[in-house]
């Protein structure tokens, strides 16, 4: 089996301190920085590439679909192949190999769906050996399961990515088959499931499809389920909860539900705020330690610790927390947020789910979505501390521990880079460029370097919550990748490449590309500002 193995560099951090006389946050000091933080995405872009790298050589010779894992597992599913490591190795690709984007990675899924689809559009497992099904009957709450984990652990990261493609498509056609066949009745009407992890991926996923298509019978299927849980079956109201992942889905997923009733319907508002914050208010109570980190599961009515691990999925629950702050302005969930963040570098070696790459991917991207809204320098510091024990766990050929939670390493590693650069990344990518930012009060500052003459586009990120999703505001959700530097579709920027002169660009222009040419070793400076009006 031909793999492919490339070299990954480690770049020197030279720049590590800065002379006295350039002031704070001073253009020359922006610009040093943004060029470290260079440094620190390309590290993360070559580690995602050597994954997809990795990956690709274990693809059945047959189908050309990756196995769930590397060990006695010679077959695809659901719930782990296409969940949770086949949609990260299509995101490294959209963004760093569109060859790759455009053809492998499409034909993974036009295949999946050709093979897999079981009932309606439902997949079920796929045999490698047996070129079928593996099972010779339809087991329904299997096939339910496996699809509401694609549609929110994959295809959602995807399209809070991507927008409207493809995989949006399936996304949809799954979700709509699970809700045609949903076999559990309730005051309320048919749900998918009484499982906390498959009804909180539900409501992840229809919040997001309203918001995306605003066809109604998403809205009315997430009101279904939040109103089976707010007014009959609160999580805090049982004898166990899991706050680790397999319970934590359903935390987020009712403050997503929350949000939508805020914006769309008043009095479901005021039916769910109190349930919503008792909820919250017991876990705060019973569910952390003092430092403001989450146990993996509890029993809520007692306050009994069921599980006294540490939770990689912290970042997870505080999505609730901050969320409800923000939309009922409670001070005590800003402060359990603030506190947490403040707190999380004092735990900076704790060992997420027994040290595996999965747990710190899981830690640093629930951090990172928090910090996006509550900037804290000891969280980023966490951060840029724990990334590195993450990145090391890759092995020589790209495999990180050959399992499907590979994909997660990816997911979290695109994430670090994309704070690095601000959401800013380039096309053509190759692993000799090294491209930073930083934003200080609406002016990014961008550095560009190559070992080679370079020419391409810089691309910048768009309002993706407004523009994809038409979202009313960027709330704190699970698999979303964290907006730092946007440009408006229809906002005028400023932009100055170099010593050129300045120009005006659209935000429109700049979200399909930047042209720009680079000299070998030579660094190039771009600045991007809002243009006042």
């Amino acid at each position: 089996m031909n793999k492919r193995i490339v070299l990954l560099l480690t770049a020197a951090t030279s720049m590590s301190f800065l002379p006295a006389s350039y002031p704070a946050d001073s253009p020359a000091e922006c610009f040093l920085q943004a060029e470290r933080n260079g440094w620190q995405a390309q590290s993360a872009f070559r580690h995602c590439m050597n994954f997809v790298y990795g990956w690709l050589g274990h693809r059945d010779a047959a189908t050309g679909l990756i196995p769930r894992n590397l060990t006695q597992s010679s077959f695809w599913n659901a719930q782990d192949s296409a969940a949770d490591n086949y949609p990260f190795m299509v995101l490294t690709c959209a963004m760093l190999n569109r060859e790759l984007f455009e053809t492998t990675m499409k034909r993974m899924l036009e295949t999946e769906t050709r093979l897999t689809n079981r009932l309606d559009n439902l997949p079920d497992d796929y045999d490698f050996a047996k070129q079928d099904f593996r099972t010779p009957e339809i087991d329904l709450a299997h096939l339910i399961f496996g699809g509401s984990e694609y549609v929110k652990d994959g295809l959602i990261p995807l399209t809070e990515w991507l927008g409207e493609s493809s995989w949006s498509e399936r996304m949809q056609g799954i979700e709509d088959s699970i809700w045609k066949h949903a076999p559990l009745d309730t005051h309320f009407g048919k749900i998918p499931s009484d499982s906390h992890e498959v009804n909180g991926e539900q409501l992840q996923v229809l919040c997001r499809l309203y918001w995306m298509h605003k066809i109604e019978k998403y809205r009315e299927w997430a009101f279904r389920i939040a109103d089976y849980y707010f007014l009959e079956h609160l999580p805090t109201e049982t004898d166990y909860l899991s706050l680790d992942d397999h319970g934590c889905e359903v935390i987020d997923g009712l403050a997503g539900a929350y949000y939508l009733a805020v914006h769309t319907d008043p009095q479901r508002r005021e039916r769910y705020r109190e349930p919503l914050h008792r909820m919250i208010d017991r876990i705060l109570e019973v569910g952390m330690n003092e430092d403001g980190l989450v146990y993996e599961a509890i029993n809520p009515k007692t306050g009994e610790i069921k599980r006294k691990a540490l939770s990689d999925n912290w970042g997870y629950d505080y999505n609730a927390i901050l969320n409800t702050a923000q939309l009922d302005k409670v001070e005590r969930y800003y402060q359990a947020t603030k506190h947490v963040l403040k707190k999380i570098w004092k735990n900076r070696d704790y060992p997420w789910e027994n040290g595996g790459s999965d747990g710190y991917a899981d830690a640093i991207e629930g951090g990172l979505n928090l910090l996006n809204r509550m900037p804290l320098e000891s969280g980023f510091q966490w951060v840029d501390y724990s990334i590195e024990v993450m990145l090391n766990k890759q092995q020589p050929d790209g495999v990180i521990e050959g399992w499907h939670g590979d994909g997660n390493y990816a997911r979290t590693a695109l994430m670090y880079a994309l704070w690095k650069t601000q959401g800013v990344y380039v096309n053509p990518w190759r692993a000799d460029l090294s491209f930073g930012a930083v934003q200080r009060d609406g002016v990014l500052r961008l550095v560009l370097h190559g070992d080679w003459n370079w020419s391409g586009d810089v691309i910048f990120d768009p309002p993706r919550h407004k523009e994809f999703f038409h979202i009313p505001s960027d709330y704190p959700r699970i698999n979303q990748f964290p907006e730092w530097f946007t440009v408006g579709s229809d906002t005028e920027y400023e932009v100055q490449v170099g010593g050129g002169d300045a120009m005006r660009k659209k935000g429109s222009e700049l979200q399909k590309g930047l042209r720009v040419k680079i000299e070998a070793k030579k660094p190039c400076y771009i600045t991007v500002k809002y243009i006042v009006k």
